[in-house]
């Protein structure tokens, strides 16, 4: 991301005899969120917004092997920066990044950042050693709180091959109190704390790189304490279908670190009201710089993609599956509706090999007809699969006219994950070829290599196609958490939520099958993520049949755009609704869904600029209460500042204002 302008300022003083407490404050630049960091043998701090108490001091540093005696800080520098960074792939084209900081030089080699924000704050450590590598044996994080408040926690649940730190990184969201969280749990991150007057704290990072990500657990009393994974000595393969690399040793250390390796951004973001998370843009601000000059080939779009829909076609005189004719409908599909892409999912290679394929797929008769039809093709690969001979393969398939891969069953983030991930980037960006990865929440490559154009991390629409009944209904709240996600895990970077069912059920009626998969919530319900949810890569999850049946639903997701140059958050409360807008050139895109609960909200669109006079809508039907597939779609004048918009249980709203 070019820096456009930036006004940087740094005041140095010298405190190389000071021992005892050293006290630093830290403002943001609008004056409302105040840091205190103090040095007394280990460094703590506190954290406030308007007068509320956010962070009361909380303990962070970094144990080495060498060992260090009591920290003393040896140099203080503060700064200020006011800078606007071009994002190529992203909900805005720019992104603002103003902040005051602070940099203590510490006794024991290592320098810390902090940069208070109009929205938070973020804090990393930075090695400031020549040399060799150090040894990281912990990084320390006690966060504390003022009280025993809710919150919102994304639990780990299901361990690959017993390794408590091999996860796919999809979790629900228990929304409990400190107090009640589950003592031998760890949670992921992003992760939201309740504060009073109806705050939020979200706790996340960015910039994790050649690094472990970070977990968190409780604590003693109202506190979150930071873990993070072991190095990894010896690894098997195995977990669901033997796709995983488990670890079956880790070492007793967390990292290997590089000379003036920077460790990544601990970021507590602020709100006074939840919309304000659904468009926070911290962690981008925070991530590492683009790393390629020329960015005009990476290309976002939408996907036509088979695994959800069990390649489920009608009316064809071919047997669908994983075969050529299939890829071939696939693609037509995808030019018919101005598609940019399909994916060919798992199946097209051998297990063990991306140089073996199957016999009754031919991928260089499918690239040439593809590109033939102005589509591109992506596929599908394990992680275990990439990492072998990688140079090779990304050559071969680039040169045959592949145009990216989507890599799955990462299934973990400790350091040798974390290191791969870049490498991985840097060699497809060479290779001009997109990534899409799985089993992976997003870390901040995806701006140093935008060609990282999506990350999954989440509970999305395949688990639809498994979700088991009670006696009430489905085990877990769709809705809900699809009202949840933007302001959480939307936070960090983008999310392959694969939405766009179009078989839709209310809450009686939906159960989970899986070759004939179902979503929880009306269809506009559906067609508001193409909005909603940021994804320069967005997947068509259903089948050409379903889409071709309903054709105008089809229509209207194929004009929605995946990137964006401007985005507003409308309105909305986290786990209840959820109401944003994106423009694109002189167009307005703007959607809202709700959870079970129906709902009618106004929309103030007095706050968008330049906004048009005639909007084309999708909204729940009257009878979606009872059959969630009922839409009315109508083309109306606006006539004021603001909208009424109702929405049926599970349901949605979405338009195109020009």
């Amino acid at each position: 991301m070019k820096r456009l302008f930036a006004v940087i300022i740094f005041a140095v003083t010298a405190l190389s005899g000071m021992a005892k407490s050293v006290v630093n404050e830290l403002k943001s630049p609008d004056g409302t969120v105040s840091v205190s960091i103090e040095c007394d043998g280990v460094i703590t701090l506190s954290v406030f917004q308007d007068g509320v108490t956010v962070l009361s001091p909380s303990e962070i540093g970094v144990k080495t092997a060498e060992g260090h005696a009591a920290l003393k800080v040896r140099k203080t520098e503060k700064g200020s920066a006011d800078r606007s960074i071009t994002m190529p792939v992203y909900k805005r084209n720019s992104v603002r990044d103003n902040y005051n900081e602070l940099r203590l030089t510490l006794s024991n080699g290592f320098r810390l950042d902090v940069r208070a924000y109009n929205d938070g704050i973020a804090y990393r450590f930075v090695n400031i050693l020549k040399g060799g590598k150090r040894t990281v044996k912990e990084e320390v994080a006690r966060y504390n709180f003022a009280s025993d408040y809710k919150a919102f926690v994304p639990y780990v649940n299901d361990n690959r091959g017993g390794d408590r730190y091999s996860y796919s990184f999809e979790s629900y969201y228990d929304e409990q109190r400190l107090s009640e969280m589950f003592a031998d749990s760890i949670a992921t991150t992003p992760l939201a704390i309740c504060l009073p007057q109806g705050k939020k704290a979200v706790i996340l990072e960015t910039g994790v790189e050649n690094y472990p990500g970070m977990f968190l657990k409780k604590g003693n009393g109202n506190q979150l304490v930071a873990e993070m994974a072991p190095v990894p000595s010896t690894e098997e393969i195995g977990g669901y279908n033997r796709l995983n690399l488990i670890p079956t040793h880790r070492e007793n250390f967390i990292a290997r670190i590089d000379a003036q390796q920077s460790l990544p951004w601990r970021i507590v973001a602020i709100s006074r009201e939840d919309r304000e998370l659904a468009a926070t843009d911290i962690a981008m601000r925070l991530a590492p710089q683009c790393r390629i000059k020329d960015t005009s080939w990476i290309k976002p779009g939408k996907v036509a993609w088979d695994w959800w829909n069990n390649t489920n076609l009608t009316g064809v005189d071919f047997r669908s599956g994983m075969n050529t004719p299939t890829y071939k409908y696939y693609i037509d599909f995808a030019h018919d509706n101005n598609l940019e892409y399909i994916i060919i999912d798992e199946g097209w290679s051998g297990a063990e090999s991306l140089m073996e394929t199957n016999d009754e797929i031919n991928i260089p008769e499918l690239l040439a007809y593809a590109k033939g039809r102005g589509v591109g093709i992506i596929l599908w690969s394990t992680w275990r699969n990439m990492l072998k001979d990688t140079e090779a393969v990304m050559s071969h398939y680039a040169d045959m006219g592949v145009k990216g891969f989507k890599v799955d069953f990462f299934d973990r983030d400790d350091q040798i994950v974390t290191a791969s991930v870049s490498q991985l980037a840097e060699m497809a960006a060479r290779h001009h070829l997109l990534l899409d990865f799985h089993g992976l929440k997003p870390t901040g490559i995806q701006c140093a290599y935008p060609n990282v154009v999506n990350f999954e991390g989440v509970k999305g629409l395949e688990n639809a196609k498994w979700e088991p009944r009670t006696g009430d209904g489905p085990l877990h709240d769709f809705p809900r958490y699809d009202v949840t996600i933007p302001y959480l895990r939307m936070m960090p970077g983008p999310l392959d939520y694969t939405p766009g069912a179009m078989n839709n059920a209310t809450r009686d009626n939906f159960f989970g099958n899986n070759n004939h998969p179902m979503s929880q919530g009306t269809r506009v319900h559906q067609m508001a993520m193409y909005v909603i949810y940021d994804a320069p890569l967005q997947m068509l999850a259903d089948s050409p049949t379903n889409y071709k049946r309903n054709q105008e639903c089809t229509d209207f997701i194929s004009l929605i755009p995946t990137t964006f140059d401007e985005t507003v958050a409308l309105a909305g409360e986290m786990g209840e609704y959820v109401a944003i807008a994106k423009r694109k050139g002189n167009k307005w895109y703007v959607a809202a869904m709700s959870n079970w609960t129906a709902r009618t909200i106004t929309l103030p669109l007095g706050t968008l600029k330049n906004i048009g006079t005639h909007a084309r809508i999708f909204r729940d039907g009257i009878n979606a209460y009872k059959d969630a597939t009922d839409y009315r779609a109508e083309t109306v004048a606006l006539k004021d500042n603001s909208l009424s918009v109702e929405m049926a249980p599970g349901g949605g709203w979405v338009a195109v204002i020009e």
